[in-house]
Formats: C-alpha cells, structure tokens, sequence
C-alpha cells in the first residue's frame, strides 16, 4: 500500500463488457497505468478479461 492507502497493483478481472472497461478507465483516471499485456480466456459462455494495474510510483526501476 501507498502512503495514500491505495494499493500499489491492482488486478481487475470481470467479463468482457462496458462493465470491465469502465472499471478500467476509473482506475486509469485515478492514477493507475496498465501494467502489462491483458490477458483473455474463455470459459464456456463467456470471455474473462484480466488487466493489471499499477500506480506509477510502485513501477520498478529499471537498471
């Protein structure tokens, strides 16, 4: 967690809808930025989306 009590990495999961995109655009208007690729799989009726999240002090460093 951050000093502001956010967590630093988020993973937000829900079925391909507005429903999950809209989780996704709040947490980028909230500070977050994508972290990583998303990832997609299907479960018989539905796709499951998955895309991680991360504030932009919590990004490693690169070296």
């Amino acid at each position: 967690m951050t000093d502001s009590g956010r967590l630093s990495y988020r993973v937000i999961t829900g079925p391909d809808d507005p429903k999950f995109c809209e989780r996704v655009t709040q947490a980028l208007r909230d500070g977050y930025e994508l972290y990583g690729s998303p990832a997609a799989t299907f479960e018989g009726e539905r796709v499951i989306v998955a895309q991680a999240v991360i504030l932009p002090e919590a990004r490693p460093a690169r070296g």
